[in-house]
């Protein structure tokens, strides 16, 4: 039983900020973003905001996007490629691994080197980053737990979206627009709503957009838990090999091979042998991915895309979302075409399904922001008897790690909602002081 204000209460969304985020891995970019020298990108982790660059020697880089002058702002464009950031203010001048490279009249106002050295004055770096199958994440954590051990068996359902053949995957966007809902709605929907599929989307399956015939073939799916991650998964024809069952969601046999060089022969099982096609999934906190393989043309032409979506928390009620088209790098360009028009026409700024989706996400924040809300537990036990046990037993015949149910059912948000609350538990965050930082500067650190 969830406590409804939790969706539009500004001190929870306080203890999100000081206990959540503070800690938890957040995914920034991927490298396709900045795949040469001196490209980069500038993202943010709620308030703060952050350099990601290729520097000259190919190395990717965060810095805190903070100039060590004033506190000005260093980079002010979303993208670009750039040797050196410069100070808007006072044009202190970084080069693009974050090391200071001047600062205009160095000798008249410091000194020069004796009243202020600039060997060892560099950006500050995001206090932990890692990078898994491209994946550029980041924690404000100095002492965060290794990536891969964070993701733990999600790992596993990543590569599903992220790795499909040797070459990677490329990203196009992101689409970044602003909703009127708290984040946490469009996290736990990814996470594992297959419930809301025949309701919310009617519309997109009665106009032949929908691939299954009907969309109450949800509950054939699979609901999964693993590490830190949750989703949701179409069950596929029955007696298809792996080739077949791509083929069926669309792949064509040029991309089959890449798959199935990529993918573990358990990878391949969960296809395969347990007949189950990964779609909507959420990483703990604000990662989501989907796969869906829609039809984009009246002659039944079918398209699967990826994307991948972050809700990017702006206050406790409105979040970004950042929206991006990821497809296999070396996937014919046909394909790829086709897979960029399925995408646009589901999900981004402009897709049905998107639309569908945040008319409810708005309606349930403005009604949690009210008194009432605070009088009411809503009811998140779907898939549980009385006693809190499970109605079907978890599915046996499920390659995949963690644990699976076939059919409807709130374990995976149960399971978001739990990592959630462990945060919220928690003492807030205390930052440590940057390595090297100075103090004799008047007892000013």
């Amino acid at each position: 039983m969830i406590p409804a204000h939790v969706y539009g209460d500004p001190e929870i969304f306080a203890a999100e900020r000081d206990r959540l985020f503070a800690r938890s891995w957040v995914f920034l970019a991927h490298e396709s973003e900045i795949p040469e020298p001196g490209d980069y990108v500038v993202r943010r982790v709620l308030a703060d905001s952050f350099i990601v660059a290729r520097d000259e020697s190919g190395t990717v880089r965060v810095m805190f996007n903070m100039c060590l002058h004033r506190g000005m702002q260093v980079c002010r464009a979303e993208m670009g490629n750039a040797s050196h950031f410069r100070c808007p203010y006072h044009a202190w001048t970084y080069r693009n691994d974050g090391r200071l490279a001047g600062l205009p009249f160095h000798a008249e106002a410091y000194g020069g080197e004796d009243g202020f050295p600039r060997q060892d004055q560099s950006l500050l770096s995001a206090p932990s980053m890692d990078i898994h199958n491209g994946l550029i994440f980041i924690s404000l954590d100095p002492g965060a737990p290794p990536l891969r051990d964070y993701l733990g068996d999600f790992a596993f359902y990543l590569d599903f979206y992220t790795r499909q053949s040797p070459a990677g995957i490329e990203l196009r966007g992101p689409q970044r627009w602003r909703i009127k809902a708290n984040w946490k709605i469009g996290a736990e929907n990814f996470a594992g709503d297959s419930y809301h599929t025949p309701h919310t989307h009617a519309s997109v399956v009665d106009i032949g957009l929908f691939r299954e015939p009907k969309a109450s073939k949800r509950k054939e799916g699979a609901l999964y838990v693993a590490g830190p991650g949750a989703g949701t998964t179409y069950k596929l024809p029955p007696g298809g090999d792996f080739a077949g069952q791509l083929r069926y969601v669309g792949y064509p046999d040029a991309m089959i091979g890449g798959m199935a060089e990529s993918w573990s022969a358990r990878q391949r099982a969960l296809v395969e042998d347990s007949g189950f096609m990964v779609s909507a999934a959420t990483l703990f906190p604000n990662l989501s991915l989907v796969h869906n393989w829609p039809q984009i043309d009246a002659d039944g032409t079918v398209a699967p895309f990826i994307s991948l979506r972050q809700w990017q928390p702006v206050s406790e009620r409105e979040t970004e979302v950042l929206s991006w088209f990821a497809v296999d790098a070396a996937a014919p360009e046909e394909f790829k075409r086709n897979s960029y028009k399925a995408y646009l026409m589901c999900f981004g700024s402009s897709g049905m399904f998107e639309q569908d989706d945040v008319e409810n996400w708005v309606s349930i924040t403005e009604m949690a922001a009210g008194s009432m809300a605070r009088r009411l537990n809503l009811n998140s036990r779907m898939g549980l008897t009385s006693a809190g046990q499970p109605i079907k037993p978890p599915l046996a015949a499920f390659a995949g790690p963690g644990v699976a149910y076939q059919g409807f059912g709130e374990f995976n948000q149960r399971h978001w909602l739990r990592q959630w609350t462990d945060h919220l538990e928690r003492e807030p965050a205390v930052s440590a002081a940057p390595a090297g930082a100075r103090t004799d500067m008047g007892g000013v650190r």
